[in-house]
């Protein structure tokens, strides 16, 4: 599932092609992905519509028109979103929103998990998993002092909480394990037993990888592709995703995998206590 800086990617990519096209035609192939008015409501209230602007929440995507409606999108598993000339068919295109200069905008989906919903504007408590997610990590009020006063309290399994997108939003199972594992902190540590030096490192760690995952537009480990189609190039940077049997990066111990919450999780046995 694309995760903060894939959907951030995609948001940046967005607002620079989005920003004031006109919508000529909606074209809904899956009436599934349209979560939210009815699909005759939605291509009603969309067609004739000018995009005004693109936010990111979490990892959701809003996009604004002229009409004070928001286009929310939320890409789960498999959703892409391909901007192309009009016309172009891309493989599980669910929904197509043609625009008068002949190029559109595609939402895609191999697995249909992902959706649509059409609100009036800030209207969020429409969708009750974007209305209650938590802080975003990179902002500019998120201060480390904020981030160890959401952790007070909190038990079970520190990456299992990092997750949690109604306690920080937009983190998902890549970069959970890299902030993990650049603070050396085991995977199934409780929150509660975090010292002030941990939880200041972990602060730290989890916004310089999320920043520079950013900076190489995502990593490509499923079915994440950016705009045009094309592959993040973060991937060969991470640091313990994926690299089951390998060798750590700082001390050469082989590389594990468990099962943290249902997912995949990897860490170095030596350096992650």
């Amino acid at each position: 599932m694309p995760e903060m800086p894939e959907v951030e990617t995609i948001k940046r990519d967005l607002e620079k092609k989005m920003r004031g096209k006109r919508v000529e035609r909606v074209i809904i192939k899956n009436k599934k992905s349209v979560k939210m008015p009815s699909p005759s409501e939605f291509v009603r209230r969309i067609e004739g519509k000018v995009f005004t602007g693109v936010e990111r929440r979490g990892k959701f995507l809003l996009l604004g028109l002229d009409s004070e409606d928001s286009l929310v999108i939320h890409l789960k598993l498999t959703g892409r979103l391909i901007y192309s000339k009009k016309g172009e068919e891309l493989g599980y295109s669910r929904i197509v929103f043609v625009f008068r200069d002949h190029t559109q905008l595609s939402f895609t989906d191999i697995r249909g998990f992902g959706g649509i919903w059409l609100i009036p504007d800030r209207e969020f408590q429409k969708i009750p998993t974007l209305d209650n997610l938590g802080p975003e990590p990179l902002a500019e009020d998120f201060t480390v002092a904020k981030f160890r006063d959401i952790l007070k309290g909190k038990r079970g399994k520190i990456k299992s909480l990092l997750m949690d997108q109604e306690f920080m939003a937009g983190i998902g199972n890549i970069y959970s394990q890299e902030a993990l594992f650049l603070s050396q902190i085991h995977p199934e540590r409780s929150p509660s037993s975090l010292v002030d030096e941990e939880i200041e490192k972990l602060y730290e760690n989890l916004r310089q990888v999320l920043k520079k995952a950013v900076s190489y537009r995502g990593s490509s480990v499923d079915t994440y592709v950016d705009l045009e189609g094309k592959k993040g190039s973060f991937e060969s940077h991470l640091k313990v995703y994926g690299r089951e049997g390998e060798p750590c990066f700082k001390c050469g111990t082989s590389i594990k995998r468990i099962e943290v919450s249902g997912r995949g999780t990897y860490f170095c046995p030596n350096c992650q206590s």
